[in-house]
């Protein structure tokens, strides 16, 4: 299996890793059966995801993953952080093999749920989510 430099790059010194005990939102998305888990904690302040951490069980990838997806998405508006697609994670990683692409799909899955707990805390409806795989 091939990695790009990205993903080791990721992978090795990931960005963003910890907990954010204030967060105003956490989402979390994976199953520990299968084997990958994240956990995105967001400061949100007026619409926009001002700081993000993260926690992965998993494999390189989903790290690298959720490491990119987090620097994706600090500082953009929570509708910009929602249209991050598993497509934007895999570009930012200089590819992702065909086996890890779910690691992208779990990235992009818990940034709606951390978008959607926020949304829920306001007592706000949540966003659809129109998910499709892309590759």
């Amino acid at each position: 299996m091939e990695y790009s430099d990205k993903v080791l790059e990721h992978f090795y010194a990931p960005r963003n890793v910890g907990v954010l005990p204030n967060a105003d939102a956490v989402g979390e998305y994976g199953s520990p059966q299968c084997g990958d888990v994240m956990k995105f904690y967001f400061i949100i302040n007026n619409n926009v995801i001002d700081d993000v951490k993260f926690k992965a069980f998993g494999c390189g990838s989903a790290i690298a993953s959720a490491s990119i997806a987090t620097e994706l998405i600090k500082g953009k508006n929570l509708e910009d952080a929602w249209n991050i697609t598993n497509k934007s994670v895999i570009e930012a990683l200089e590819g992702l093999p065909a086996s890890k692409i779910h690691c992208s799909v779990l990235a992009e899955q818990t940034i709606h749920k951390a978008i959607n707990n926020y949304r829920a805390s306001k007592g706000l409806c949540p966003w659809k989510d129109d998910f499709k795989e892309e590759n």
